[in-house]
């Protein structure tokens, strides 16, 4: 039986980030943990956080990758990956800190923007309805 690779090709809002062909292995973070993919796995989509991505080609060996929230969807030998942000790098340590500085301190300072944001909104609709009532 020959051996069938997989497709791995990673998406950012504005570009992409990595396309590779010849992929043996795929390990992914999800909320509920890291995850594997191999060639002959059932096609699925999972929700993907901040974390490491890594991947094993016959090319370039094992690599890894900080990505950022995203959605992942394996469909036969093609898996997608759509993020937000990724870095790439050699060393799984300083990926690991990007991680924690970039992507989840960005996290935190959106939810405060969020969390004012909806302050401004609920502010405003009360006092449309206050305005509508008079």
């Amino acid at each position: 039986m020959p051996l069938i690779l997989m497709n791995l090709k990673v998406l950012l809002p504005f570009q992409i980030f990595a396309e590779k062909t010849g992929v043996l292995r795929i390990v992914a973070e999800t909320a509920e943990g890291s995850f594997g993919l191999l060639p002959h796995r059932l096609d699925c989509v999972a929700a993907l956080t901040p974390g490491i991505l890594t991947y094993e080609s016959e090319a370039d060996g094992e690599v890894f990758v900080a990505v950022d929230d995203g959605v992942l969807v394996k469909t036969g030998p093609d898996v997608l990956v759509s993020v937000r942000r990724a870095l790439g790098g050699a060393d799984l340590g300083q990926l690991r800190d990007a991680v924690k500085q970039e992507f989840l301190t960005l996290d935190e300072h959106e939810q405060s923007v969020r969390t004012v944001m909806a302050k401004l909104e609920s502010g405003f609709l009360m006092r449309f309805a206050n305005f509508q009532h008079e």
